[in-house]
């Protein structure tokens, strides 16, 4: 099936093209089989906005992708220990659970996730956004990377030091992260991604490990001590779960909000006229956030697994079968927004799905939500002159998630 110079039976999400820009194939697979079997991924996606809501309430669409690859691939003999070690803690994740178990973690992670928690970090925010564009200009050269040297070790310098991470281990944190990408989102073209992300595991697991037990003899007024403190009746979060929920805040803590202030900052670069608006009412901040997550956010697509067979849109979805639920076509879903292609920082908010819905919903939303609304406004109103050329943006080529790796751009001196 070909529509609008896309062949639909041989979509490629990791192809150059979509990868720099995926919507022109989300929106064919949206219209003309928004329900799609992709032979060449053999994984089901699907792209309308009802229907990516209605996947992510169901628990028939499982959470659960790790332990399933363990069981086939990790569980023989000849299984790279080190390996099978870091995927036995990503199978704690909360994010790879399903109720029972996903309910009783996010109930007792979200009590030492506060807003308190959250609340008291804004001015340290604040400080690491000016500390940071202080640095990244002090050569004059006029060229700074957004990314790596603004939106980055902001987003990680804020999680580490809200687990409290001490700054001098913040470097080894940031390199073990890196290494771990290649576990949770995959790559194209990377061979070693399993045994790096493996040697990454082990070494951030063993110094949380080290952290935690440190923070069990002399709790601290941060959030791993909250981790350890959060009860509900009898239960609590034991050793191990501690050590796995610190490995996925530190992780998840600052992946999609570096995407998120990077892809802010674009959008705003891309469309003067609004930028000009948000310049003259600062008041619309909130909303540009929103129209940044729904326009161009972080969430490219969701992996969930099938716990049984499910119809939908006229087609089978079989137990055992993998399914791309994507967030980026279901945001831009014309049944749902008014010229959805259009960034509009004053639109009327609707529901978004950049977060998720349902009891998978983003409980780091907030955190991101702040970060953004600091660190976007601060670079544009420190470098007002900022300008970048399109083909100088390198997107990461993965599939779940939409972040550049680099945002090279340019600004006058003095």
């Amino acid at each position: 099936m070909s529509t609008s110079g896309i062949d639909l039976d041989r979509v490629d999400l990791l192809g150059p093209e979509a990868v720099a820009d995926p919507y022109p194939v989300l929106a064919a697979l949206r219209e003309h089989d928004p329900v799609h079997w992709s032979e060449k991924y053999r994984s089901w996606f699907i792209t309308r906005f009802d229907d990516v809501t209605a996947a992510l309430r169901d628990t028939r669409f499982s959470s659960d992708r790790i332990s399933p690859y363990r069981r086939a691939k990790l569980d023989g003999p000849d299984a790279d220990p080190a390996l099978r070690a870091a995927f036995g803690v990503l199978e704690e994740w909360m994010v790879f659970k399903d109720p029972p178990d996903h309910t009783r973690l996010r109930k007792l992670l979200s009590r030492g996730f506060t807003p308190r928690a959250v609340g008291r970090i804004r001015g340290r925010i604040d400080e690491l956004a000016d500390e940071l564009l202080d640095a990244a200009t002090s050569s004059g050269s006029g060229r700074v990377d957004l990314v790596r040297d603004y939106a980055y070790p902001l987003t990680a310098s804020v999680i580490a030091e809200m687990l409290g991470v001490p700054r001098r281990d913040q470097d080894d944190f940031k390199r073990w992260s890196d290494q771990i990408t290649g576990l949770v989102f995959g790559g194209m073209g990377d061979a070693d991604r399993h045994a790096v992300g493996a040697s990454g595991m082990a070494e951030l697991t063993a110094y949380l490990s080290d952290l935690v037990a440190g923070h069990e003899r002399e709790p601290a007024d941060d959030l791993l001590s909250a981790l350890i403190a959060a009860r509900d009746e009898h239960d609590s979060l034991s050793h191990e779960e501690v050590i796995s929920t610190g490995v996925l805040l530190l992780f998840a803590g600052h992946e999609t909000t570096t995407n998120l202030i990077a892809s802010g900052v674009l959008a705003l670069l891309r469309h003067p006229g609004q930028r000009a608006l948000l310049d003259a009412d600062p008041g619309l901040l909130n909303g540009a956030i929103e129209e940044v997550v729904r326009f161009d956010g972080p969430a490219k697509t969701v992996a969930r697994v099938m716990a049984e067979d499910v119809e939908m849109g006229g087609r089978t979805l079989r137990r055992g079968q993998r399914v791309f639920l994507s967030p980026s076509a279901a945001n831009r879903d014309p049944a749902v927004f008014d010229d959805p292609d259009t960034f509009d920082i004053t639109r009327r908010q609707g529901r978004q799905l950049g977060f998720g819905v349902g009891l998978h919903y983003c409980l780091g939303a907030p955190l991101a939500r702040l970060e953004a609304s600091v660190a976007i406004p601060r670079a544009l109103e420190r470098l007002p002159s900022l300008r970048f050329d399109e083909d100088q943006l390198h997107w990461a080529p993965v599939l779940l998630s939409r972040g550049m790796e680099s945002f090279p751009v340019r600004y006058d001196v003095g």
